[in-house]
C-alpha cells in the first residue's frame, strides 16, 4: 500500500495546498487512478487497432484515449477545485497557468514503446504548484511498477499485478551514492540524439541503460541509474511525474545552465535537461556541472 504519512525527518518544505491534499488522500488517489489505468492500458497491450496521428505526427491509440478519460474523471470527481491538463485534450493546455496548481496528465508515456510492445510505457500524473511537481505517480503497467511520490513524504515503490485490486506493501527509494569514475547513464530508447551521445562521451560512463518513457527518472530515484540527460525534445507532459518522483527522493532535475526545471510554461516545452542522483560530477559542452 502507498501511504500518505509524512516522516517527521522530512527535510522538504509541504505547502499548505499539498498538505491538504496528502490529507485529503492524493497519493492514494493517484495509486488507485494508475492501476485502474494500467488494466485498461493491458486489455489493448498487443491489440492496439487503428493507430492515428496527431498533428505532431505523434501516434494516438486507443489505449491513450481511454486511460486518458479514466484519469481525468478520477481526478475531477476527488479534487474538484484543481484544473487538469492532459496530453489528450488540446482544450485542456489554457487551464495551466503556472501561478495556480494544476493536475498534468500524460496517459500513455511512450506510446511507441506501447504500440512496439516494450514493457517501458508508463501512465503519468503530476501536480504542479508555483510551477514545480511537488507530487506525482509513475505507473509501469506490463512490468507491474508503481512509484509514487510527494515533497516531505519522499518517494516509494511498490509492485502490482492486474489481476490484483491492491499492490503490495510499498518501500521508500533514494538514489545511489555514484562513483563519478563509473557513472551508469539512463537514456531514451527511442530518442538518442547525437547531443546526447557527445555526452555519453565527454563523461566517465560505464554503463549505458536505454529505456523508454518516464520510467528513466524513476530509475534514477532507486538508485539504479545516476543520471539522464536530455538534449532532445520533450513536452512538459512526458517529465512532470518522474521529475515529482525523482525530486522527492532527492534527486535533481534541472536545465543546462542549472535551473530547476519549471512547469506551466506557454508551449508546455522543454528546455534540454540533466536528471541526476546528489553528488554527480558530469560534463557539459562548454561547461561542467557537481550537484550535491
Amino acid at each position: 500500500m502507498i501511504s500518505d504519512e509524512r516522516p517527521s525527518s522530512a527535510a522538504q518544505a509541504v505547502s499548505p495546498l499539498l498538505d491538504q491534499l496528502l490529507q485529503a488522500g492524493l497519493l492514494e488517489a493517484f495509486s488507485d487512478l494508475a492501476l485502474a489505468g494500467a488494466k485498461a492500458a493491458m486489455k489493448h497491450y498487443g491489440r492496439i487497432g487503428d493507430v492515428r496521428l496527431k498533428a505532431d505526427a505523434t501516434p494516438l491509440t486507443a489505449a491513450d484515449l481511454e486511460v486518458d478519460e479514466i484519469l481525468c474523471a478520477g481526478l475531477a470527481a476527488r479534487f474538484p477545485e484543481i484544473a487538469i491538463v492532459t496530453e489528450e485534450r488540446a482544450a485542456s493546455h489554457e487551464a495551466a497557468q503556472a501561478e495556480q496548481p494544476f493536475f498534468l496528465i500524460d496517459p500513455i508515456d511512450g506510446t511507441k514503446e506501447f504500440i512496439g510492445r516494450h514493457d517501458d510505457f508508463t501512465i503519468n500524473i503530476a501536480l504542479i504548484e508555483n510551477g514545480d511537481p511537488v507530487a506525482g505517480v509513475v505507473c509501469a503497467p506490463a512490468l507491474g511498477r508503481l512509484y509514487v511520490a510527494a515533497s516531505g513524504v519522499g518517494a516509494q515503490q511498490c509492485s502490482f499485478t492486474c489481476a490484483s485490486s491492491t499492490p503490495d506493501p510499498s518501500r521508500p527509494v533514494e538514489p545511489r551514492r555514484p562513483d563519478n569514475e563509473k557513472l551508469t547513464v539512463v537514456a531514451s530508447r527511442s530518442h538518442l540524439s547525437a547531443a546526447t551521445q557527445a555526452f555519453i562521451d565527454a563523461n566517465h560512463v560505464d554503463e549505458l541503460k536505454s529505456v523508454g518513457s518516464s520510467l528513466k527518472f524513476c530509475l534514477v530515484a532507486c538508485g539504479k541509474a545516476d543520471l539522464y540527460p536530455r538534449f532532445s525534445p520533450t513536452m512538459e507532459w512526458d517529465t512532470a511525474a518522474g521529475h515529482a518522483v525523482l525530486a522527492a527522493a532527492g534527486g535533481i532535475v534541472a536545465d543546462i545552465g542549472g535551473a530547476p526545471l519549471k512547469y506551466g510554461k506557454p508551449d508546455f516545452r522543454n528546455p534540454s535537461f540533466i536528471a541526476h542522483a546528489p553528488g554527480v560530477s558530469f560534463a557539459t559542452p562548454g561547461a561542467s556541472g557537481t550537484l550535491a
